[in-house]
């Protein structure tokens, strides 16, 4: 699937449903940086001046006759509401989106340090409860996987606040990073979590402990 094409065609579609309405839409995730697999999801971004009931419903009738309807995911909202969004949030949020329509450069004021800070500190306390909960109940690696997927977003906001750099693929950022940054990363990028259970489990544990206390003394 061409997901250029694909784009152009889903951007039509929301154009006449929404018309001038439309202030953003954008594409996030593996195919936005250009990763994607054939079945990887197609997560996108739509960003109207405002949204309600209706437009979801409206939404759900202009897609439905898309190619590969059963891959489309992604945010919808009302500008006001993105405008109010936790700061934290949009760190990922804005550097992870390809812009098909509009900008989201309004947002950028709220991304400071504070906001790149908290988007790992939370992160970090995501990935250890995760790790726990997933070690000692369900024992699923895929949810492993995601504990992983969401190891990268934190890298990436910790190099960034390192670094002032925001790395958008791991193929890139791998190499700049060192110690337990760079086991993690390996985890995701080699497929390590599907055979050593134990093993990714632990290391993500270790390294989410580590960071979740190393905020909490910068911040206090």
């Amino acid at each position: 699937m061409d997901i250029q094409v694909w784009m152009g065609r889903f951007l039509d579609v929301m154009k006449q449903t929404f018309g001038g309405r439309l202030a953003f839409v954008g594409l996030q995730g593996s195919r936005g940086r250009g990763e994607g697999r054939e079945d990887s999801d197609i997560d996108v971004v739509v960003i109207l001046d405002r949204l309600t009931p209706a437009d979801l419903d409206a939404y759900r009738a202009a897609v439905a006759e898309l190619p590969r309807r059963e891959l489309l995911c992604g945010f919808v909202s009302g500008w006001a509401e993105l405008e109010r969004w936790d700061a934290a949030d949009l760190f990922q949020f804005y550097h992870d989106t390809t812009p098909y329509l509009g900008t989201l450069d309004a947002l950028l004021p709220r991304i400071d340090r504070a906001a790149v800070r908290r988007a790992a500190h939370l992160g970090a306390c995501n990935i250890y409860h995760a790790c726990c909960h997933n070690y000692l109940h369900e024992r699923d690696p895929e949810i492993l996987k995601g504990c992983c997927k969401s190891a990268f977003f934190v890298l990436q906001a910790k190099h960034s606040l390192e670094t002032g750099a925001y790395v958008s693929r791991g193929v890139d950022l791998l190499p700049l990073l060192g110690g337990e940054d760079r086991a993690v990363l390996e985890a995701l990028l080699t497929g390590a979590w599907a055979g050593r259970f134990s093993e990714t489990s632990a290391l993500l544990l270790d390294w989410s402990s580590r960071l979740i206390r190393q905020g909490e003394e910068e911040n206090g």
